[in-house]
């Protein structure tokens, strides 16, 4: 008689190799196990135990269910990475309104990475071929396996969680994750998928709270000589409100602020002061798009304006997460987001909101579905009441099909602001759009556009993307040229970011374009910020560090709004402060290296300033998540500004 094994063996075995696989595949390395094979014992046998309920059959059946869910789920997390740079939490689900309208560019997404999905389905493959054979056995468990299996969970749970306090003291320890930190790649990296999902749907029920970690210290500057420095700050009274305060993380975080160093007001302070302000989130735009000949006006507005050398889109959850990043000054988490348009605070330093202290006229335009991602809730926390997208007003005024042009949507809308000066515009523009499919129907921008670039050295996917921008260029030289027929432009700044980089195209495709070779985990990301205006007598180029959460307070300082830069979490690029770009997985940019994959790479010619540098801005980064979560969450700027 042939020799039957447990479905325990089974278990045990499926849930080691997704784990193993899937973290090859995400981080590119099967290191540091103890913490994922030690959490997942207990999973193992709470599995074990379900698949034991009923007899033969039925056991077999939930076996093969908890198997292709357990196959399908891993596979989903591991293409979810490779679109969006993270891990998907179950706090996004609701974020974005009809995910089905972007049907072909998911459709594409499996199709490319068929290879992944089929090695995480092995499993479900063998237990096809386990059960057929008989080798496995799914006998219903009796009262002695039971309270063993009990004892095993019950015993490496405690296990597990004494062994967290072998180290507490980095930042990203696994004491620290697990009780302190929300950071879902982390979380992966240190404890695996499965423990993952249970901590975030344990949090996502009953709450967590995170929380600013140990002291952080000065970051040293270059010294200057000075006869006054000023700083952009208000008159808050943190004394008086930090004794007031009742709950004990708003304490900590008014305590924070009130220690925290301002950025200076500098010689571009009210730069632009008074003048008109158009800001673009512009759908897949990156620096490797900017080309003289292809497309002129990005390279005119690039190279005329401010050049920031060493500027990054992070990718966060796609264009809600560079749009928050961009308008907000704050870091966006999947958490953060769905609190964003769930809660609704007033974000009292915002785009819309800032300008519209000054007396400026808001207004904001997007020209796809728009209730996309929620944007009627979220667009007048960011000072935009009177914003139009596809569905409660453009679809008048534009053909609204997929995919939109910008062309159109700028034409189309200037009239309805070009006369309430000053005004401050903000458009969330959608032409460059994925998928990127070289002369299809998917992408109506990319074939329209297919004369301009079928000739272009490149595989068919870039020059799909190239076509897409080519939309934009365009889009943005009808802007100049209406500006200039009304008599505005010089009174008018243009400035403008992308969303995040064109994340459907290979690495192997992006740099294809790009002047050097990019990694996927950092210098992706790496984008252009565009300022411009059309009195500037020469470009302004800036070494600096910065990113996406750099925009706004950027742009407060170059048109003299008052804020108080202590209450934003990112800072004047233009002052003083020294630079830091912070990505969704906790890798971050500094002026004097990168720090991926828990490694530091100095920059040439660099010193560190001293030997606690790299855990310190470990440290900062922690905090400035922690803060941009909480400042949403309890709704800040309303506590501390009323």
């Amino acid at each position: 008689m042939k020799k039957q094994y447990s479905v325990l063996y089974y278990l045990t075995f499926i849930i080691i190799y997704l784990e193993l696989f899937s973290k090859i595949i995400i981080f590119k390395n099967c290191y540091n196990l103890l913490y994922i094979l030690l959490f997942s014992i207990p999973i193992i046998f709470i599995i074990y135990l379900i698949c034991n309920i009923f007899k033969n059959k039925g056991n077999k059946i939930i076996t093969y269910i908890i198997t292709f869910i357990l196959c399908f789920y891993y596979s989903f997390q591991t293409i979810f990475y490779r679109l969006f740079s993270n891990i998907f939490s179950f706090n996004t689900i609701g974020l974005a309104s009809d995910i089905t309208e972007f049907k072909s560019l998911i459709f594409r997404t499996i199709t490319t990475n068929i290879l992944i999905i089929i090695v995480l389905f092995i499993p479900f493959f063998l237990l096809i071929g386990l059960t057929k054979t008989k080798v496995l056995t799914f006998k219903r468990t009796n009262i002695a396996k039971l309270v063993l299996s009990l004892f095993f969970i019950i015993s490496f749970y405690f296990i597990s969680l004494i062994s967290l306090n072998i180290s507490k003291d980095s930042t990203y320890s696994a004491y620290n994750l697990y009780y302190n930190v929300n950071s879902e790649i982390k979380l992966v990296e240190k404890f695996g998928i499965a423990t993952y999902t249970r901590l975030d749907i344990k949090r996502l029920l009953f709450g967590f709270e995170v929380k600013l970690t140990k002291e952080e210290l000065p970051i040293q500057k270059e010294s200057k000589i000075e006869e006054k420095i000023t700083y952009n700050t208000e008159d808050i009274n943190f004394e008086e409100l930090i004794n007031s305060a009742t709950n004990q993380t708003i304490k900590d975080m008014l305590m924070y602020f009130s220690t925290k160093e301002p950025t200076n007001k500098n010689k571009y302070t009210g730069m632009f002061k008074g003048k008109n302000l158009i800001f673009i989130l512009a759908e897949g735009f990156n620096e490797i798009a900017v080309d003289k000949d292809l497309t002129p006006t990005l390279y005119k507005l690039t190279h005329e304006g401010f050049n920031f050398n060493n500027f990054y889109s992070p990718v966060f959850l796609s264009t809600t997460g560079g749009e928050f990043q961009a308008t907000t000054g704050l870091i966006p988490t999947q958490e953060i987001l769905t609190n964003w348009k769930k809660i609704k605070p007033n974000i009292s330093y915002a785009l819309g909101n800032s300008f519209k202290k000054l007396g400026y006229e808001a207004q904001s335009y997007h020209d796809w579905t728009y209730t996309y991602y929620g944007r009627q809730k979220s667009m007048p926390t960011l000072g935009f009441d009177n914003y139009m997208g596809c569905g409660n007003g453009i679809e008048k005024m534009i053909d609204c099909s997929w995919l939109p042009s910008d062309i159109d949507l700028f034409n189309a809308t200037f009239p309805l602001y070009q006369d309430k000066t000053p005004f401050v515009t903000y458009y969330v523009s959608v032409s460059g759009h994925a998928p990127y499919v070289y002369n299809s129907s998917g992408n109506s921008i990319a074939k329209k556009n297919t004369p301009l670039v079928k000739d272009l050295p490149y595989s068919n996917n870039v020059k799909a993307y190239l076509a897409t921008q080519i939309e934009l260029d365009r889009a943005l030289e009808s802007l100049i040229n209406n500006l200039d027929e009304a008599g505005i432009l010089d009174d008018t700044v243009i400035s403008f970011v992308g969303d995040h980089y064109p994340y459907t195209l290979t690495i192997d495709e992006i740099n294809e374009l790009s002047d050097y070779e990019r990694d996927e985990i950092v210098e992706v990301n790496h984008s252009d910020f565009i300022i411009w205006n059309n009195k500037m007598k020469e470009s302004i180029t800036i070494d600096k560090v910065g990113s996406q959460i750099d925009v706004l307070p950027t742009l407060l300082n170059l048109f003299g709004v008052n804020y108080d830069s202590r209450l934003i979490v990112g800072e004047d690029i233009l002052s003083d402060n020294p630079g830091l770009a912070i990505f969704s997985n906790r890798s971050w940019v500094s002026d004097y290296g990168t720090y991926k994959n828990g490694k530091f790479t100095l920059k040439e010619n660099q010193e560190l300033p001293n030997e606690d540098y790299i855990n310190n801005i470990n440290t900062i980064v922690n905090n400035r998540f922690t803060l941009s979560s909480n400042i949403i969450k309890y709704n800040i700027y309303d506590y501390i500004l009323k």
